[in-house]
């Protein structure tokens, strides 16, 4: 866009927004939702040892923004080249996040990483699927699933805090992939504009995650994966593990 987007989330105005908006909230109470990732659940069956494999780039550097599907969901994203560090860095954090919230028995990413190339080298991986790639991944380390994901787009804001002339944009999924089955056992994507209260009013939920300001790319990222991980399945460790944290206290 060529000019600023105006700022309706400067000091003193939010709480005019807000009272203004009260009225809407309340008429149409019954129609507010909160705004989380998606994701769908396909499995009953615990899940305790875990590979993550990491997010991986849908759209190297150098090609044409483009409307893609991902491999192993068909889903449909709009799609722009990001580059392998911020799939690396993304793939850290999954990592830690999950190692630190879910209670699963991990294989990292870099103990995959080299089974994965192995595959990838061998004359096997010309007649393998994503999804058989993955199983043979999770196979070869005895795991019930394989946590991997592609990042689709990642655009940066053009701005400050309170001012962008681009908001920020954010696309990503994540999917538990059965190594036994090939099946998807639960999946979850997040796939973001960042937009002002005025262009959605029924987005308050980022409005207050958000503290009224205009979030940078990795804010906005985090915001998603937080959702995510929220909904995802946990290992039979995880509330071992969290009495273990809440028993530590401040």
């Amino acid at each position: 866009m060529s000019k600023l987007y105006s700022n309706v989330f400067k000091k003193g105005g939010l709480f005019l927004w807000l009272l203004a908006l009260s009225g809407l909230l309340m008429y149409g109470g019954c129609h507010f939702q909160k705004t989380p990732a998606s994701y769908e659940m396909h499995t009953a069956t615990p899940i305790n040892k875990v590979v993550v494999d990491g997010f991986h780039t849908a759209m190297s550097q150098g090609v044409q923004p483009d409307v893609v599907r991902d491999p192993l969901s068909g889903t449909v994203f709009m799609a722009e080249p990001v580059s392998q560090n911020i799939a690396n860095r993304m793939t850290d954090i999954l990592y830690n996040r999950v190692a630190a919230e879910k209670g699963y028995e991990l294989v990292s990413p870099d103990q995959a990483k080299g089974v994965f190339s192995n595959i990838i080298n061998s004359d096997k991986n010309v007649v393998m699927s994503p999804i058989e790639i993955l199983q043979e991944v999770g196979n070869t380390f005895k795991a019930d699933a394989v946590l991997t994901g592609y990042i689709y787009r990642w655009r940066e804001r053009e701005g400050t805090d309170y001012a962008v002339n681009r908001p920020a944009s954010v696309a990503f999924n994540l999917h538990l992939i059965s190594p036994a089955e090939g099946t998807i056992l639960w999946r979850a994507k997040f796939d973001k504009n960042q937009r002002s209260l005025l262009e959605n009013v029924f987005d308050l939920s980022t409005f207050i995650e958000s503290k009224g300001r205009w979030m940078t790319v990795e804010k906005l990222a985090m915001l998603g994966l937080q959702k995510m991980l929220a909904e995802m399945p946990a290992g039979k460790d995880s509330k071992i593990r969290r009495e273990q944290i809440e028993g530590e206290g401040p």
